[in-house]
């Protein structure tokens, strides 16, 4: 294919990154029952928020609880 230049990536690869979600991030096994973690109250059931250090967040309405 003529006219087509490579271009590299500049700088150093990144490290770290975004935590992806498993399973049993979402819900606890309590014995035999399974409880849902954090749900929205502003969107309800079925919207998890988001666990992060100090917060947990919706990312759908955007709704915020400061820990």
């Amino acid at each position: 294919m003529a006219g087509k230049t490579e271009t590299k990536a500049k700088g150093a690869p990144q490290k770290g990154g975004r935590e992806k979600a498993t399973k049993g991030t979402y819900y606890k096994i309590e014995g035999e029952k399974v409880a849902r973690k954090k749900m929205c109250p502003k969107c309800g059931p079925g919207v998890f928020m988001a666990e992060h250090e100090k917060r947990r967040h919706c990312g759908r309405c955007g709704y915020t609880e400061f820990k």
